[in-house]
């Protein structure tokens, strides 16, 4: 059998989900992350969002299980990340105290420190929302090797703001998925005066509901407003304010529509979300940004429909922000 052969029959086995050892897209599991030049990590928390939706820390598994077929080439970059870069799965946070969600902060903090340390970019698959606090509390700001001692600035992909700072706890959850955008704006993490929050929704339980992101300095573009100027004047909007920035890419699979992502946590059902053209759309537009690392959050495996197709979305907006990674790599 010719070398050539051997090498097609390989990719072959390596696109089937159902076949090996499950790491994320394939990519090799090693935990040093000074081996790497991106990071892939799991984060199975679920204790930050305080609700009976807590199956969240089942999402790296589910994502790990049919990420194999989501490695591929980017057409639109023409790029192939996973030999533009070295890539590797760092394995899952280690969380011991899973239901005491302020130790598992510090927890998800000290894991990815070492990360940011390295220079490495870090991609982690949640896990509910408050993990974005944790781990943006270890890789930006002051002491960041990884964002050169600025803060980071936010493209945020949701249906909710989580930043409710007029909250003290979210049902005893203090560092939590409705307070994460908050406390790492007054920490001094990032910078919401060149962030965006980019596809907010739903009927609220106030009428202010959007007053505590526009008092900590975000741009909120709600989906009305999205709906109103269009991607072209949104995408405009995003790049102004991020600039050349150092951006971290968190995105909350509930800013899909539910028939696009059904197995989310904190479904928005009474209006339309993003459909996934819109998303790719935005997030293609990225390209050129200074792009250090993102999440994507809240999927919720026991809800998906029987074909996964909530966790097969998940793996594709992971491999975009992978990509544009990748991408700033090759054009250094």
């Amino acid at each position: 059998m010719s070398a050539d052969t051997t090498n097609d029959q390989q990719s072959v086995m390596d696109a089937l989900y159902w076949w090996g050892i499950p790491t994320l897209f394939r990519a090799p599991f090693n935990p040093d992350p000074s081996a790497c030049d991106i990071a892939l990590v799991g984060v199975p928390h679920s204790t930050g969002n305080g609700t009976t939706e807590r199956d969240q820390h089942l999402g790296p598994r589910a994502v790990r299980h049919v990420s194999a077929n989501a490695r591929r080439v980017h057409n639109a970059f023409a790029l192939d990340p996973w030999s533009a870069c070295t890539i590797h799965d760092l394995g899952d946070v280690p969380l011991p105290e899973a239901n005491n969600n302020e130790r598992c902060i510090e927890a998800i903090s000290a894991f990815f420190k070492p990360i940011a340390d390295a220079g490495t970019a870090p991609v982690a698959i949640g896990g509910d929302h408050s993990i974005t606090g944790g781990i943006l509390q270890a890789i930006a700001g002051a002491d960041s090797r990884l964002t050169h001692g600025e803060k980071a600035v936010l493209l945020h992909f949701d249906a909710h703001t989580d930043a409710f700072a007029n909250l003290d706890h979210f049902l005893g959850a203090k560092k939590s998925a409705a307070h994460w955008a908050a406390y790492l704006a007054t920490q001094g993490n990032i910078d919401p005066h060149h962030s965006v929050q980019f596809g907010i929704r739903g009927n609220t339980r106030t009428l202010d509901w959007l007053q505590p992101s526009y008092d900590l300095g975000y741009d909120v573009i709600t989906m009305d407003r999205y709906k109103r100027i269009g991607a072209e004047e949104s995408i405009r909007i995003i790049r102004d304010r991020l600039g050349d920035r150092p951006v971290y890419i968190t995105f909350d699979l509930d800013c899909l529509d539910p028939t696009v992502a059904p197995g989310v946590s904190n479904i928005e059902a009474g209006c339309d979300g993003f459909r996934m053209d819109q998303v790719m759309q935005v997030l293609h537009a990225m390209q050129g940004c200074n792009v250090i690392g993102g999440d994507v959050v809240c999927l919720m495996p026991t809800k998906d429909s029987p074909n996964n197709i909530t966790s097969m979305v998940a793996a594709s907006v992971l491999f975009e922000i992978v990509s544009l990674i990748a991408l700033k790599s090759t054009t250094r």
